[in-house]
């Protein structure tokens, strides 16, 4: 491999497409964030539109819901629009609603229909464990034990997952799947389509949990077939720290009922009659419970606008080509100081890259220390999520050069080995 220099990574810069919306970014001067796979930036945009709904509520009142620049009765649904070119669905599989775990209730209440010989759930044993905590409750409120009725698929290495022995595991007895489309800690990308494919043939519904694939590759969640899906839309979509999160039905589910009925979930026209009845929208609209977050929906606005312009396939190109580096870099100045243990090959991998070391943590405090902000995660990777819209090349040179400073030096070794209340 040649050798990567400072001019190969300008010469890479100048090339960028997309290099222009860093400026769209509020990105300090004296740091290098590499943690938007946790929360992205802020983006003058969603700055505006947060401002803009402030406004609307200030200048209108209770008519904003149906005036001012962006009124919220409809805003969802709108924005669902934006949104759905990101997961490739139809305009109406899509809503912006509620939160990762709200939407999972959401739709397992929905689509989980336990009967005699199929009552169980089939997960993985290495997803974000909020999913997990959530499946056990849907399996409790249906009076069964989440001990027996919950099966985890393992892991033969602690970080990634084997398609084959997902599908070995789709049994008679299963009456659901969920499963992540990225693993939040290896990074490994799994294949939607193929595990869609086998599940159906066997009559089990599918879901997946999009939060870490979600504003960083594309999807095409109606091709696929896949029944359902949900996300968070604060990581690589950038709308901010709790920000509203999204939900996909596939349009052949439109005539269930939600599990989870509620009032904003009525059909538009007739939602204010405020009959006892519910009267369900037919499309994914019918899925929302409670009244919109307008004040955290809205820096989604501005924040889609943004890859309207930019284009997801092109933010793919861009991460798997910042991935590279950093793994190209990091082999050229750390060689065999950390193992990489995210998938090296670009169909496998999400947004991240994912580092095995013993001094994980302190590694992590003295890059923050060096201004490069990483991400931790139990109890021994460093994740490096160098973000298409906002990083550039020269920002991954940068960071590697910083750590293998604190490599060589063992800097890392002034601070404890043991992560922050928040990692």
């Amino acid at each position: 491999m040649r050798q990567i220099t400072a001019e190969t990574v300008e010469l890479l810069d100048r090339n960028d497409e997309l290099a222009s919306f860093k400026n769209e970014f509020y990105v300090k001067d004296d740091a290098i964030y590499l943690d938007g796979n946790s929360l992205g930036l802020l983006s003058k945009r969603a700055e505006q539109s947060l401002f803009d709904v402030l406004n609307d509520w200030k200048a209108h009142g209770i008519d904003g819901w149906m005036g001012g620049k962006y009124p919220w009765f409809t805003l969802s649904e709108q924005l669902a629009e934006k949104l759905s070119v990101l997961v490739g669905a139809e305009e109406k599989e899509v809503i912006v609603t509620g939160s990762t775990t709200v939407n999972l209730h959401q739709l397992v209440a929905t689509f989980f229909e336990p009967k005699e010989g199929r009552t169980k759930i089939l997960a993985d044993e290495l997803t974000f464990p909020s999913d997990i905590y959530g499946l056990q409750s849907q399996l409790k409120i249906k009076g069964l034990n989440p001990e027996t009725e919950l099966i985890q698929v393992k892991s033969k290495n602690g970080l990634t997952l084997d398609e084959d022995d997902i599908i070995e595991m789709m049994t008679d007895d299963i009456a659901l799947i969920l499963l992540p489309s990225v693993l939040y800690r290896s990074g490994q990308l799994l294949d939607i389509e193929r595990l869609t494919k086998e599940a159906h043939k066997r009559k089990i519904p599918i879901g997946f949990d999009l939060c870490h694939s979600i504003g960083a590759l594309p999807h095409e969640l109606s091709k696929w077939d896949v029944d359902f899906a949900f996300w968070c839309n604060y990581k690589y979509v950038n709308a901010g720290p709790g920000g509203v999160g999204g939900l996909y039905v596939n349009k052949k589910h439109f005539s269930k009922t939600p599990g989870l009925s509620g009032w904003f979930g009525s059909k538009k026209e007739t939602q204010f009659d405020m009959d006892h009845h519910f009267d369900a929208e037919t499309s994914a609209g019918g899925y929302q419970i409670g009244t919109p977050h307008m004040l955290s929906t809205a820096p989604l606005i501005g924040s889609l606008s943004i890859f309207e312009e930019a284009k997801i396939e092109r933010i793919r190109s861009k991460s798997l080509k910042l991935t590279a580096l950093l793994m190209d870099l990091l082999n050229q100045e750390l060689e065999n100081e950390f193992a990489i243990v995210n998938p090296l090959d670009d169909k496998r991998r999400g947004g991240h890259v994912a580092l095995m070391h013993s001094d994980a943590a302190r590694i992590c405090k003295a890059l923050k220390d060096n201004g490069i902000v990483p991400d931790f995660r139990a109890p021994n990777i460093i994740r490096l999520a160098p973000v298409a819209l906002y990083n550039s090349y020269e920002d991954v040179f940068k960071a590697i050069k910083i750590l293998s400073k604190i490599m060589k030096n063992r800097e890392y070794e002034k601070y404890e080995n043991k992560r922050e209340v928040i990692a």
